[in-house]
């Protein structure tokens, strides 16, 4: 009998026409999370900046994320790679660009997904503490969430996203009905400061930004799942724009509810003695008592999603043999990224084995600082992919109007690039730390390091292992060893109306 675990034979692709556009949406919106934004991030975001500004953040975002994703699926109709970013900026930029953008990606997702374990564990073992007595420390439940990943991870990717959308439609249920009782019972007549534009112009607002950012990370996710969509041309495209448009109204209208319910001049006090009970107090002890539940497994649906999403870019990086070529290799039953997901497990591990024996702070320290640095990534890495689009519709339109090539992901390029630049100089408020102190300057400065050696991996391949370095970007192609020439214009024989790339990376 055949081992039920060994890897498929032709392991270079993921498993085919597995998610139509509610799964991806449901994968996006679980890699968002929601509820763990508003109850984690927003309050924390109050907490630590003393920033009011965030609802405006969050609008200002949506419409310049809305700008991106015009170039951003249009070149997503033409690619269809696991890696997303990663491809795009191969095939746009540059082949070392690429690989640099890639060594960025993995550690941003990573420190996206390790962050999780750090709001996971305390609030599981307060919620249990309070209800059942259970005297547990906090990574004793970090580390039963990260079994429950690690094998989900392996498993069917579709039947992944059954466990998210049964997760998600209830934890977007409560955010309206916290959001509707926050905003029936202000504190003094509702105010709408907090949503004027005017108040981004103000010191700090690089970190309000930035949480703006982090608030939407996963809103891309649907490139990485291309290669699993049925029809792809019309699955990416929906589900990003479907995604965005969601996920802006319900930030905004709940992080203003915030600041309604206990007044624009309480909230950040109220954020910073209460914590995640900030959002559930809006409520009723019911509709609070429900909201605690789901934040749990808004936290445990992130965890699934970004898990999938951290594994599909080590496979992509796997595959073409950028990364050892062991992480390109499937599972023969599910079509699953067996290796890379086993292998982000165990860094999943370790970091909440180094957070306990250190006895770090997991809320702040893991939860918050690593993953908002882990949004601060994938700003660069919008930006970077903004200007990828530009690269790439230069050297043949296919079709796309000047809007989308080069008009939107242009000025996509320029606002992104702008609050990064503005994210930087504001890092210790972001972070909630002395101006100048050593996380202020050395989170951010691991992306240089990481783009650093990517660009310097690139470069060897390019010397050394040339079949290799020729294949970067190609996703599926690279593991054949075959790639598809660039053809004449009038040999393209419909491809760019079909969808169909025939452009090799540049570089």
């Amino acid at each position: 009998m055949a081992d039920p675990l060994a890897l498929s034979p032709s392991s270079a692709s993921l498993a085919r026409d597995r998610l139509g556009v509610p799964s991806v949406v449901f994968f996006i919106l679980s890699a968002v999370a929601p509820l763990t934004v508003i109850g984690g991030v927003v309050t924390t975001a109050y907490a630590v900046t003393g920033l009011t500004d965030i609802p405006a953040a969050f609008i200002a975002v949506a419409l310049i994320l809305a700008i991106f994703s015009a170039g951003y699926v249009a070149m997503a109709r033409r690619i269809v790679n696991a890696g997303a970013f990663y491809s795009f900026i191969s095939r746009g930029i540059g082949r070392p660009v690429g690989v640099a953008a890639a060594m960025v990606a993995v550690l941003a997702y990573n420190g996206l997904q390790f962050g999780l374990y750090g709001a996971f564990g305390p609030q599981a073992a307060a919620y249990f503490g309070d209800k059942f007595g259970w005297d547990l420390s906090w990574w004793v439940y970090a580390l039963a969430a990260w079994a429950v990943t690690a094998v989900l991870g392996v498993l069917a990717v579709d039947l992944n996203g059954r466990v998210l959308a049964v997760l998600l439609t209830a934890e977007l249920v409560i955010i309206v009905v916290l959001t509707i009782s926050g905003l029936a019972d202000p504190a003094g007549g509702v105010s709408f400061a907090t949503l004027s534009p005017e108040d981004l112009f103000t010191s700090g607002v690089g970190a309000a930004l930035v949480i703006g950012i982090l608030g939407f990370v996963g809103f891309e996710q649907s490139a990485v799942f291309s290669e699993e969509a049925k029809d792809a041309r019309r699955t990416v495209p929906t589900a990003t724009y479907l995604s965005l448009a969601v996920i802006g109204v319900v930030y905004a209208a709940a992080s203003w509810a915030m600041a309604v319910h206990y007044g624009d001049d309480q909230v950040v006090a109220t954020a910073q003695e209460q914590g995640p009970g900030t959002l559930f107090g809006m409520g009723g002890q019911t509709s609070g008592e429900i909201a605690q539940v789901l934040f749990l497994t808004s936290l445990f649906a992130a965890m699934i999603s970004f898990h999938n999403a951290v594994a599909r870019y080590m496979f992509a990086l796997g595959r073409e043999r950028v990364l050892p070529g062991g992480m390109g290799r499937t599972y023969a039953r599910t079509g699953s990224p067996i290796v890379a997901s086993v292998v982000q497990s165990v860094f999943g591990l370790a970091v909440i084995i180094l957070y306990a024996v250190a006895g770090w702070d997991p809320f702040v320290r893991l939860f918050f600082w690593i993953g908002t640095t882990g949004g601060f990534g994938v700003l660069l890495l919008l930006a970077a992919t903004s200007a990828s689009v530009v690269g790439f519709f230069a050297r043949d339109a296919q079709g796309e109007n000047v809007w989308r090539r080069l008009i939107a992901p242009a000025i996509a390029f320029v606002a992104l690039v702008a609050i990064a630049s503005k994210a930087v100089d504001d890092y210790a408020t972001l972070l909630g730390v002395a101006p100048g102190s050593t996380e202020s300057w050395l989170l951010p400065t691991m992306y240089g390091v990481a783009a650093v050696i990517g660009l310097c991996w690139a470069l060897v391949l390019r010397a050394t292992r040339p079949q290799v370095y020729a294949a970067i970007g190609l996703g599926a192609n690279a593991a054949t060893g075959h790639t598809t020439p660039l053809l004449p214009p009038d040999q393209t024989g419909g491809a760019a109306e079909a969808g169909v790339d025939r452009q090799q990376p540049v570089g």
